[in-house]
């Protein structure tokens, strides 16, 4: 319990660091992933194609190569940024890709009826993903997302490795000044377990919310 009590500002501002990655990340991860997806259900060729090559390229990439690419390849075209902006984009990037599929997914639970019925009104594509076939997809979209989500929140440990503040990286400064590893560890991964049963509990609450309206 010592080691939490006597480094409590640090333990904090690396779960803090962590909770500000998660959240930064999944909300691109979020935005990206369902433009992505729509795309790898386009009926625009290029549209699909655009799709297909964001979700192969990203999801056989190992975090880490992507990582050392944004940090090392963006300062080389110009792009200078802080660290932690860097780590936001490389996770939200890379997770996009499993939000993608998870919500492409979702989509083909929805039956084809339903885009025929809207496009018979007059609705063009947009019109018929956004207003028709997304809300009817969230329902089966819901724990995968929060499944992915999850392990975006895991993965910003590797953030700690390119100067970026996170829970993880904590341990090296206790470890420098010699305290118990196992007893910092163990104090580390209650912090990520707080984080992710928070993200699991927010949602299967909107299961829950989905089930009754449905």
């Amino acid at each position: 319990m010592n080691v939490l009590l006597d480094n409590f500002a640090l333990f904090r501002e690396g779960f803090v660091g962590t909770v500000e990655l998660t959240l930064a990340a999944g909300l691109i991860a979020m935005v990206v992933g369902v433009l992505m997806a729509g795309c790898r259900v386009s009926p625009v060729r290029p549209m699909r194609l655009i799709g297909g090559v964001w979700v192969t390229v990203l999801r056989n990439t190992p975090l880490t190569l992507l990582f050392f690419a944004v940090v090392l390849g963006l300062p080389r075209f110009g792009v200078v940024l802080p660290f932690f902006t860097l780590a936001v984009l490389a996770l939200g990037c890379y997770t996009s890709a499993f939000i993608c599929e998870a919500v492409r997914a979702g989509i083909n639970t929805v039956p084809v009826g339903q885009g025929e019925a809207a496009r018979s009104l007059g609705m063009n594509f947009g019109q018929t993903l956004s207003l028709i076939v997304l809300p009817q997809a969230m329902r089966a979209v819901i724990p995968p997302v929060g499944s992915t989500l999850i392990a975006l929140a895991k993965n910003t440990a590797i953030a700690g490795s390119f100067s970026v503040v996170e829970l993880l990286g904590t341990y090296r400064t206790l470890n420098e000044l010699g305290y118990d590893i196992v007893v910092t560890f163990m104090w580390i991964a209650i912090g990520y377990l707080i984080i992710t049963l928070t993200i699991s509990a927010v949602f299967r609450l909107l299961e829950r919310h989905l089930e009754v309206t449905r």
